[in-house]
């Protein structure tokens, strides 16, 4: 969360999935302005669990960077542009209640 606060991340949630699936323990859903960001937030993010952890996540989505994918075992994180993000909803269908609202960009989808 502190990696994707210091990157500048939007509307960033913590979704708890214990009980609901055993993929995770948590799923992070985060926006960036851009494909660019979105990008950018994805490789510092998963340099940083590398240097504190030793760990090394994969990650999906990186060419297009509309949405991308990292998993760090325990915890998942999806960075999406903004338009992207209302478009999946991914807040909803794991019955997280405070999805942020959809932007207008997002009616053009």
């Amino acid at each position: 969360m502190q990696s994707l606060d210091d990157d500048q991340a939007q509307e960033t949630i913590s979704i708890p999935l214990a009980g609901k699936s055993s993929i995770a323990d948590y799923m992070v859903v985060a926006s960036g302005r851009s494909s660019r960001q979105v990008a950018s937030m994805a490789q510092k993010l998963a340099e940083r669990i590398k240097q504190q952890t030793g760990r090394i996540v994969r990650i999906e989505g990186l060419p297009a960077a509309d949405w991308v994918l990292v998993d760090a075992g325990d915890v998942i994180v999806h960075l999406f542009r903004p338009e992207v993000r209302s478009f999946y909803n991914l807040e909803r269908m794991w019955g997280f209640s405070d999805a942020p609202p959809a932007p207008p960009a997002a009616a053009s989808l």
